[in-house]
């Protein structure tokens, strides 16, 4: 990943995002899990990726 955290690829891993939002991985999956932020699946073992753009837009609405 690289050193600005808002300089992102088209896809983040679990791991990304977590690190992005500061929380947990397995937060991540919960919120996926509850419809708060939907992850994309990937391949057959449904690995989740995060879109940066979804993400920001979680990250503002937490500001207000």
């Amino acid at each position: 990943m690289s050193k600005n955290k808002f300089d992102l690829p088209k896809l983040l891993t679990i791991k990304q995002a977590a690190e992005i939002l500061n929380v947990h991985a397995e937060t991540l999956r919960r919120w996926d899990k509850d419809g708060k932020l939907k992850a994309v699946r990937i391949n057959k073992r449904g690995d989740r990726r995060y879109d940066p753009n979804k993400i920001k837009i979680f990250l503002n609405k937490k500001k207000k």
